[in-house]
């Protein structure tokens, strides 16, 4: 992947994804299709909007919720000031965005497969969702702390399997681990797939439990980058033999028995 892969797009929309009062910091952002060859899940895109300065320098990156073949549709949430300017962006306004970057989630068409997000990391699952050939195949865990009209939940649910645990009070956390521990422990016994995407805590739950029963397991990181091919460093982490790889060109989707978390 190089930067011969950037394209300016325009917005097409940006819209919050729920009426909940907190919704707002939660939008979708849909950008005109920019002539990929193709994509899937688990990559990702960066973009930087044509008209931010020098105090904005780095592009943000994001997981590809969803593309068609006419647009391309991120899943954001406001964390700082470069979120919150894209939430500003209008349609029409123009974005340089380069991708598809890094490598895909695996696909079993016949495997039964569990998908375990975390928050925000449930953005790379509608489009896991939308591809997949034997949707029936598939189930969906959501763990989250704000209201579960902020997440694309319904769209999702509505398609395939799916459940969700909010963590409100410090007592639900344990029980949102012992739901995924009994999860990812039912899909070892049946030889499924375990996917996750979701802060670094959540991803330490998954592998710990896929290590000790022996899932196939894979977590997509979200580890901080600048550039999203490889140049800058700023997104290292370790693989399973302690060597230091980018993880926006060797993941950010990575087996759990091959990657420090």
């Amino acid at each position: 992947m190089s930067l011969r892969n950037c394209r300016n797009v325009k917005v097409l929309k940006v819209c919050p994804v729920g009426q909940h009062k907190r919704a707002d910091e939660f939008f979708e952002i849909t950008l005109e299709y920019p002539d990929w060859d193709g994509w899937k899940p688990g990559q990702f895109v960066m973009i930087r909007p044509v008209g931010w300065e020098l105090d904005l320098l780095w592009a943000r990156p994001f997981s590809i919720s969803s593309a068609d073949g006419r647009s391309v549709t991120l899943f954001v949430q406001k964390v700082g000031r470069g979120t919150a300017r894209i939430a500003s962006l209008k349609p029409g306004d123009e974005v340089a965005m380069w991708g598809p970057l890094g490598n895909s989630f695996a696909v079993g068409p016949d495997t039964p497969t569990l998908l375990l997000a975390g928050g925000i990391g449930i953005a790379p699952f509608r489009g896991y969702v939308e591809q997949h050939p034997h949707p029936e195949n598939l189930r969906l865990f959501l763990a989250h702390r704000l209201d579960l009209a902020c997440y694309p939940f319904e769209r999702l649910s509505g398609t395939v399997a799916a459940e969700c645990m909010l963590e409100d009070k410090p007592e639900d956390l344990q029980e949102i681990i012992s739901q995924m521990d009994a999860l990812i422990r039912e899909y070892a016994e049946k030889d499924g797939l375990v996917l996750a995407c979701g802060p670094t805590p959540f991803m330490r739950t998954v592998q710990r439990v896929a290590s000790e029963c022996g899932a196939r397991a894979q977590v997509s990181l979200e580890n901080r980058m600048a550039c999203g091919v490889g140049a800058c460093l700023g997104c290292v982490t370790k693989d399973g033999d302690g060597h230091h790889v980018q993880v926006c060109t060797r993941g950010p989707v990575f087996w759990t028995d091959n990657v420090e978390l």
